[in-house]
């Protein structure tokens, strides 16, 4: 489904209008205090040419309000867009959302305070996934996996970018 959301400097960015100018790599992350999540950014940024030589963008929604993703996008030098996601309302078209046990959520509550970095009480959080969209919106790589430890492979987005360019 499209979408339109804000990035961290309140510019509205549309998958759809994204498609127009090509392939979209999109990817969900958790938020700015996951370590994990924060690897990986910074693993994406490693790799954000090699999409864009391929005529694709990488865009990553979090359920973080802006000033908390913009943190995120600083803190890595990110040159991909970081879009909030406030109370999931794309994840959950998409199908990618969890709600947290109330023991976890009183934990990430306690140790970072997550209702404050997704200015909800909500205690939802996206799972790992990574879709690659063709310009027709139709995903020809998706990648969905319950442990956050578990994150889409870079060679696994080349190779299904790689196949859109093969089927043009």
């Amino acid at each position: 489904p499209d979408f339109v959301l804000a990035n961290a400097e309140g510019k509205e960015v549309s998958l759809y209008k994204e498609l127009e100018k090509g392939p979209v790599v999109l990817m969900w992350y958790r938020g700015g205090w996951c370590p994990y999540c924060n690897i990986t950014m910074h693993y994406m940024q490693e790799h954000v040419s090699e999409f864009r030589e391929l005529g694709a963008e990488l865009v990553a929604l979090t359920p973080e309000l802006p000033d908390k993703s913009m943190t995120t996008a600083e803190k890595h030098n990110l040159e991909f867009e970081v879009l909030s996601d406030v109370h999931n309302g794309v994840a959950h078209k998409y199908g990618v959302v969890f709600k947290l046990t109330p023991e976890v959520a009183k934990i990430y509550e306690e140790s970072f305070g997550l209702s404050q970095y997704n200015g909800n009480e909500k205690a939802e959080l996206p799972l790992a996934a990574t879709y690659v969209i063709n310009t027709n919106g139709n995903v020809v790589y998706s990648f969905l996996h319950p442990d956050y430890r578990e994150r889409a492979n870079v060679e696994d987005i080349v190779k299904a970018l790689e196949s859109i360019e093969r089927d043009q």
